[in-house]
């Protein structure tokens, strides 16, 4: 498993930004298929398939899809998607010799937060000057 630094990732993050922004984009597209659907398929009798139905089963099947694509990127680069809504990315580094994730979310401009990999989004912290440096 690739550790990175705070440099190192921050490097990452034009292209890390630009794939998160696909994946929060088509997971919002894939979220409303799928209530779009729910909304067409009540109304269809079970005798009756509904064209609607199965042109918005196959939009939302190709969107998973890319969306299993974006993810697959991410992760070939060695890094951790949590969150598809928010595109939470998890960097694997190291702090003092224990093993911790750097935490970026897009619309923050860079790498700014850590935690351990226990504590997920809630435990945070800010890095100080000298994880940075």
């Amino acid at each position: 498993m690739q550790l990175f630094t705070v440099d190192q990732a921050n490097r990452t993050l034009p292209l890390v930004r630009r794939i998160v922004e696909d994946i929060v984009r088509e997971f919002r597209l894939w979220e409303e298929g799928l209530a779009e659907l729910d909304l067409t398929v009540p109304g269809a009798r079970p005798d009756l398939a509904d064209p609607r139905a199965i042109v918005l089963e196959r939009k939302i099947e190709r969107i998973a899809r890319d969306l299993d694509g974006f993810q697959a990127e991410v992760e070939a680069i060695g890094i951790q998607l949590k969150d598809r809504r928010t595109g939470l990315i998890d960097f694997p580094s190291e702090l003092d010799g224990r093993p911790v994730l750097l935490c970026w979310r897009l619309g923050e401009p860079t790498v700014q937060f850590w935690h351990d990999a226990n504590s997920g989004f809630a435990g945070r912290q800010p890095l100080s000057p000298t994880l940075v440096g």
